[in-house]
């Protein structure tokens, strides 16, 4: 519906940014907060994905928990991907998903890769991160 009189949005301004972007998928609050209980500081290092390969799944038997917990730990993924491969950047795809673009072109849906590792354990994030820094 248009309604004229309620005049045009204000967009965040982070919204078209890419480092804006970033920093909003970064924030990942409840992984972070499961990681943190489990002893696991989360730095961005490639180091984080192996320790978070290492906690105990406690949150398999929670819905609610293990969908918000795919979509940080896809985030997650995604966050160390363009923070430490040379070239790798987020970008919104047309359906509105957040995805990793390598500088070869090639795309990782990394929020469907943190739903499998939350429900499954498998891929393993290090294991996703290896293949895509290799690329």
């Amino acid at each position: 519906m248009n309604f004229p009189f309620l005049g045009k949005r204000r967009e965040d301004p982070r919204a078209h940014d890419a480092e804006g972007i970033g920093e909003l998928l970064a924030d990942c609050d409840l992984l972070r907060s499961q990681a943190l209980r489990e002893g696991v500081g989360l730095d961005d290092s490639a180091l984080s994905l192996e320790q978070l390969d290492q906690m105990l799944p406690r949150w398999r038997g929670d819905e609610e928990i293990l969908t918000w917990l795919g979509n940080d730990a896809g985030l997650y993924l995604g966050t160390v991907i363009v923070r430490t491969v040379p070239g790798a950047a987020w970008t919104i795809r047309s359906d509105g998903q957040p995805v990793v673009r390598l500088a070869s072109g090639r795309e990782f849906d990394v929020v469907a890769n943190g739903h499998a590792w939350a429900e499954d354990g498998v891929p393993e994030l290090s294991q996703l991160y290896g293949e895509v820094a290799e690329a």
